[in-house]
Order: C-alpha cells, then sequence, then structure tokens
C-alpha cells in the first residue's frame, strides 16, 4: 500500500481518536447488542480451536477476549491509538490479548499466519472493503476462517421503505451520514447490501459457509418493551431463521479461505 493510500486511511480512526468519542462508553446499555454478537460468534465457532486470531479494527478489545475462548493467541489489530489506551486498562486481569496499532488493509503478520481473523462493526467505516478482505486472505492460511459482520441495508425495515416507494434495493454501499458529515475529512458511515459483500468476498478469495441475521430485536421501543432475558431468548430462535431473508440491522457471515 503507497504512503498516500495510509494517509486517507487514517482518516476512518479520528473519530476513534477523539478524547470526547469514548468507544467504551458507547456500549454502555447495549448489552443485548453486545451478548447477541457473543452469541453469533459462539454458533459459528462452536468445536472449533485455533491457534492464532486477529480481532481486526476489535476497538478495545470488547470481542478479542472472547474470541479467546477459541483461540491460543488472539491480537487485537486496531488503528486508533485512544482506543488501545483503552484497550490496556479494559484488558488488564483478563485472558491475554496481544495490542498492535494496524490498519485493516495492512496487518503486521506474515502470508498465511494466521487461523482466524475476525472483523466486527468495521465495515461501516470502509465504502470499499476489498483492500481488507485481501489483505485478510493474505494473512490467513489455506482453509483458514473469517468472520465478518456488517451493517446491513437490506434489512427488513429498509425493504419495506424501498417497496413502498417502488424503489429497488441498491447494491452499492449507502452513505448514512448526516448532509452537514458528508465531506472527505470526515470518518465514512455506510450500510452494504449483504449480496455485494458476498459476491465481494468471494472475488476475495473466500467461500461463504454459513450467514446468521443478528441484533434481530434492535429496535428501542421493543428494547424498552421487553426484558433483556426476552431478547435474547427471542434472538436465539431468529439468528438461523431470518438469515437467509437478511432480515435484521447485522448480518454475519463465516467463511473459508479457499
Amino acid at each position: 500500500m503507497t504512503n498516500e493510500s495510509k494517509s486517507k486511511n487514517l482518516k476512518k480512526a479520528d473519530q476513534y481518536n477523539d478524547p470526547k468519542h469514548n468507544y467504551l462508553d458507547y456500549w454502555k446499555g447495549r448489552d443485548y447488542e453486545h451478548a447477541a454478537e457473543e452469541m453469533a460468534i459462539d454458533r459459528l465457532l462452536k468445536g472449533k480451536k485455533f491457534k492464532s486470531a486477529v480481532d481486526v479494527g476489535g476497538g478495545y478489545g470488547r470481542l478479542s477476549v472472547f474470541l479467546r475462548k477459541y483461540a491460543d493467541k488472539v491480537t487485537l489489530a486496531e488503528p486508533s491509538k485512544q482506543q488501545l489506551e483503552i484497550a490496556e486498562e479494559f484488558l488488564k486481569d483478563k485472558p491475554k490479548v496481544h495490542a498492535k496499532l494496524a490498519q485493516a488493509e495492512d496487518l503486521p503478520f506474515e502470508d498465511g499466519e494466521l487461523d482466524l481473523a475476525l472483523v466486527v462493526r468495521v465495515l461501516h467505516h470502509l465504502p470499499d472493503p476489498m483492500p481488507a478482505f485481501n489483505e485478510i486472505n493474505r494473512v490467513l492460511k489455506k482453509d483458514g476462517y473469517f468472520l465478518i459482520e456488517f451493517a446491513n441495508y437490506s434489512n427488513f425495515k429498509n425493504r419495506v421503505k424501498h417497496a413502498a416507494r417502488l424503489k429497488k434495493m441498491p447494491i452499492n454501499p449507502i452513505d448514512i451520514r448526516s448532509e452537514e458529515n458528508k465531506r472527505d475529512d470526515e470518518i465514512p458511515f455506510v450500510n452494504h447490501n449483504p449480496k455485494t459483500v458476498k459476491k465481494q468476498l468471494a472475488q476475495a478469495g473466500f467461500k461463504l459457509e454459513k450467514s446468521l441475521s443478528v441484533s434481530n430485536f434492535r429496535s428501542p421501543t421493543i428494547k424498552k418493551s421487553l426484558s433483556e432475558k426476552t431478547l435474547l431468548k427471542l434472538e436465539k430462535n431468529t439468528q438461523n431463521l431470518l438469515a437467509k431473508s437478511y432480515f435484521g440491522p447485522s448480518t454475519v457471515f463465516l467463511l473459508r479461505k479457499v
């Protein structure tokens, strides 16, 4: 990757280096979403064991610790210095996680070094995820696993809206930033079409093994009406059931490097 490309990609971490934006605080009140993502990881990795894994863009290590259930060595590869500073405190007294300052498109690993790569809540900052997909393919060994979550624009709510307006679902990423923030110097925020992401992953050398619909009941109204226990029971019963229809706001894919 050229120095110019690296410089542009550093903008993706700007918000997470802002002292006014503490990503740890963002997760307060989002226990259901966190548990739903852990549930999905458990479902997809159950019965598997890995020597080495990377949590790409994993923030302060929220899921890096959970990944230790499945991997002997986990590296948190995060582009934000502030997130890594928060991680140092968060990961203290928890199962060992190695932390490195790194971009998704420029990972500090040898070719074929890793068994598993995890990417959660990162793709919404990547309008063009192909450089990251290609880099993850590079660092994974043959038949290595790639577990990815991304914001799904083709969710049920959006499909109803587009149908009411007699519009087709877009295949390209949709910028969801406010008009005032749609500037080159602002961090990207996009939602992706799962069918497009699936094609991009195939192009990068990955084969889809399983998909899940995740955080199916993220609606503020539903979260106020039902207990977390009830929400997670519903989530457990619907992640598989609603996967093919891309129902929820998050889609999770488990893939293998071919």
